[in-house]
């Protein structure tokens, strides 16, 4: 993913920051433990598509 993207997106839920978990393609939130898909370098930040961790 571009870094310059990376520094610009949070979560949808809390607004924390988010974390590359490039094994699984997901930006990852901490914060309310949710994980967040990609697909196709496009991230999906939808609250209903996110995986609960």
């Amino acid at each position: 993913m571009d870094p310059a993207l990376l520094e610009i997106l949070v979560c949808p839920q809390c607004r924390a920051a988010l974390f590359v978990d490039a094994d699984a393609d997901e930006l990852v939130c901490n914060a309310c433990g949710l994980a967040y898909p990609v697909r196709d370098d496009i991230p999906v930040m939808l609250a209903e598509q996110a995986r609960t961790l």
